[in-house]
């Protein structure tokens, strides 16, 4: 089913929209929030509160890109469990991968102003754009699905 399609089903609030959200999506999103919580039960709970949250934003949301809309999802969330989880905890592999971010986005750095978000955005962008096809995907894969070094 075309993403334009499924977003029409949330927009008449069909319930089958969910099912075809977690068909079309659902493989991706589990491997982008095990990626990142590393648990499979907190994993299937975060990819629930997500569906739900997509149903949720779904009107008054329009996104161009589904895919990109529904992995932004996912990825907030299960940053906020796996935040929850590690509090206390330090030197997790997720955690030295945005340490490793933090060193090139410099200390401090406002990242939230919209300004500096939109330079950081064209700045990896440009980076991006700039890498061989196989090393964008390394880049993506550490960065984007927190993978670890070794995978």
């Amino acid at each position: 089913m075309e993403d334009k399609d499924i977003i029409a089903l949330y927009w008449e609030r069909s319930e089958r929209a969910i099912e075809e959200t977690d068909i079309k999506y659902g493989r991706l999103c589990r491997s982008i929030s095990m990626g990142i919580v590393d648990d499979t039960r907190d994993s299937e709970e975060v990819i629930n509160d997500s569906w739900l949250a997509v149903w949720n934003t779904l009107p008054p949301q329009w996104p161009k890109l589904f895919k990109a809309y529904v992995c932004r999802i996912v990825k907030n969330l299960s940053l906020k469990r796996f935040t929850h989880n590690h509090a206390l905890k330090r030197k997790c592999v997720y955690e030295q991968s945005l340490e490793e971010l933090d060193d090139c986005a410099g200390h401090g750095a406002a990242i939230d102003d919209a300004v500096m978000k939109e330079e950081l955005v064209k700045t990896v962008s440009r980076f991006l754009g700039d890498l061989s096809d196989n090393n964008r995907d390394i880049f993506l894969e550490r960065y984007w699905f927190a993978s670890s070094l070794e995978e």
